[in-house]
């Protein structure tokens, strides 16, 4: 796992939001979801999103929600990173369900955010609400799929 030093020289563009042992994620939108999805013999059918207003957003109770991440993230050939939600959340009852960021992936981060409780809870548009721990891998490929974006 890379610290403080070694994370803002691989990942300059994010030295303000380093911590100890990871990268500080802000909140950029949240969407809800406006139509169903399948995922049937690997061919994605993603559900229609809309976005929801902010800059402060009100999470409904017992409701998921996508939101994405401010900065693009381009992850390094040789790197992988981890997503963690922020502790402050995990005590409010609301989730951040995350998925692995793979070596050579360029693009908007998309998290489900989920409330958990019984309970509004509100949230603005620049608030951290994820980490990313990030590892070397060594003998890596790089991330070649349908989400990568153009630099």
């Amino acid at each position: 796992m890379l610290g403080e030093d070694e994370l803002v020289k691989v990942f300059p563009d994010f030295a303000d939001l380093v911590q100890p042992s990871g990268i500080d994620l802000e909140l950029d939108k949240i969407f809800k979801q406006t139509s169903e999805g399948s995922l049937i013999d690997n061919e994605k059918n993603l559900p229609q999103l809309e976005e929801i207003k902010g800059p402060i957003y009100t999470l409904k109770p017992h409701t998921a929600y996508l939101a994405s991440i401010k900065r693009k993230v381009k992850i390094p050939k040789g790197y992988t990173m981890l997503y963690l939600p922020r502790s402050t959340l995990l005590r409010s009852f609301i989730s951040v369900q995350t998925a692995v960021g793979d070596p050579g992936f360029y693009g908007t981060l998309m998290f489900m955010i989920y409330n958990h409780g019984d309970f509004e809870y509100k949230i603005k548009s620049g608030d951290r609400i994820a980490q990313a721990v990030v590892f070397e891998v060594k003998g890596s490929g790089e991330y070649d799929g349908s989400y990568q974006e153009d630099e």
